[in-house]
């Protein structure tokens, strides 16, 4: 149990169940679109369509506010591939992060990397949710770092 009392599931198990409160009566309750799917669609909460032109962004609301069971959880906002591929729509910050204790609405933030304007309509999915445990270490300062083969090298130093 965590300290308010909910069941947190055993390192070893799934987490069952994924709390979500309605905060618009439009809202749609995220689901995965197959079985095999990590991600939950997230759907636009929005009363009338959304003109995105190319090059801009814009915050999309999701009626939505999840409850995370602990702090070894986070959930992340990714953008939905085929809106990518096919449109030039992603996320503003790359990925977003829902912190664990975090209980205000979720809000996608997207742009436009397209050549076209894209139109956003009410109850289309935006993004995806996936929820992935999180390890919280402690940051602590050293003198020095362990040996490796690759060493400082980066941002290419490793081929191409």
């Amino acid at each position: 149990m965590d300290k308010k009392g909910d069941k947190v599931e055993n390192e070893n198990q799934y987490l069952k169940t994924l709390n979500f409160v309605k905060l618009s009566e439009d809202a749609i309750i995220p689901k995965r679109a197959t079985n095999g799917s990590a991600g939950l669609d997230l759907c636009a909460c929005i009363k009338e369509d959304v003109l995105l032109k190319a090059g801009e962004r814009t915050l999309i609301h999701t009626g939505l506010a999840v409850g995370l069971p602990s702090h070894e959880f986070v959930a992340l906002v990714f953008a939905r591939s085929g809106l990518a591929i096919k449109h030039g729509i992603t996320l503003s910050n790359s990925v977003g992060v829902i912190d664990s204790d975090y209980r205000g609405e979720i809000c996608v933030g997207l742009c436009n990397l397209g050549s076209e304007d894209y139109t956003i309509t009410p109850g289309e999915r935006i993004a995806q949710l996936v929820i992935m445990r999180v390890e919280t270490p402690t940051p602590t300062e050293v003198a020095t770092l362990d040996e490796t083969v690759r060493g400082s090298g980066g941002f290419g130093s490793t081929g191409k």
